[in-house]
């Protein structure tokens, strides 16, 4: 089935940057947000994020006149091929637009949620027939991070997750597919693992909060950006990763035993807190949301002839 026609539901960080990315490829988005003002932020989040998407070569078959904004979500998943969801990440709150919008959607429609912190069995229960919903958990931006993780389970109608891979596919992102749930699914996991060590060595005193972020996208950061963890260690000894693994066991060993559990208790958010503002020193939120979202589009730019 080919999709032409998208609903996005939820017109936050998120919902704005599926919605930039949809039109950008070309389909028609009819958006619901119930929030005052949702309409007039959305239009200038596309705005804004339009030139980056023509820089990179992501716009060339769409328009944000494609765009339609709707007084309710029933209205905006009417004729919708695809239905990404990303309304605030609290059960009640999606189960409740799951049974609204149900009896709209049409025949063969996916939805897909964009949820990070829910798994798809919790989710399910807000529809009477869940057979066509999927994980889409995408990596903020979505416009610009390409990955988005998609999962399907035994309550999931044959081929849904196929096609949902396909569409995301199609409007330029990089899938992987989760074989069962996890908290945090796979990308947000791995985030948080390095994000705990990073907090731990801080507590320890070993460097501050603007240096341990500064040894990562100095340091593993960029060769991350590049390739995987395992694939890179492979590249660390001349006989690959048995040759890297046998020389470096007990070093690793050492190192995992010696990591910290720190928990973000008051105390530690405070001290998160104001390292990350001695960091960023004179730089508002909004000056570096435009800085990362400008290193992101190069980034992109440079891996493509790499990438294919």
């Amino acid at each position: 089935m080919e999709i032409t026609h998208v609903a996005s539901l939820g017109a936050g960080v998120i919902g704005a940057s599926w919605t930039a990315l949809f039109l950008a490829s070309g389909r028609s988005v009819a958006v619901h947000d119930p929030a005052p003002q949702a309409e007039d932020g959305l239009r200038r989040y596309v705005e804004a994020a339009w030139p980056t998407l023509e820089e990179l070569g992501l716009a060339a078959r769409g328009t944000p006149d494609a765009l339609r904004f709707c007084a309710d979500a029933r209205a905006a998943v009417e004729g919708a091929n695809f239905v990404q969801e990303s309304v605030p990440e609290r059960l009640e709150v999606k189960h409740t637009l799951f049974a609204e919008i149900e009896p709209a959607l049409e025949p063969g429609a996916i939805v897909a949620s964009s949820a990070s912190g829910l798994t798809l069995g919790q989710m399910q229960p807000g529809f009477s027939d869940p057979a066509r919903l999927v994980l889409g958990h995408p990596f903020n931006p979505p416009h610009l991070i390409p990955l988005v993780e998609v999962m399907g389970n035994d309550a999931t109608a044959p081929g849904v997750v196929e096609d949902a891979l396909r569409f995301y596919e199609a409007v330029g992102k990089v899938t992987i597919r989760l074989n069962r749930e996890a908290p945090g699914h796979v990308a947000n996991r791995l985030q948080a693992a390095v994000w705990r060590e990073a907090i731990h060595l801080v507590q320890q005193g070993v460097a501050s909060v603007g240096d341990v972020d500064r040894a990562m996208w100095a340091g593993p950061g960029l060769r991350w950006a590049l390739m995987g963890p395992t694939a890179l260690f492979s590249l660390g000894a001349a006989g690959g990763l048995q040759a890297f693994c046998d020389h470096f066991r007990d070093t690793f060993n050492g190192w995992w035993d010696d990591m910290g559990a720190p928990v973000l208790d008051d105390e530690t958010i405070a001290m998160l807190v104001r390292g990350a503002a001695e960091a960023a020193g004179d730089e508002s939120h909004d000056e570096m949301a435009a800085r990362r979202d400008a290193m992101i589009a190069d980034l992109r730019k440079a891996l493509r002839p790499h990438r294919g």
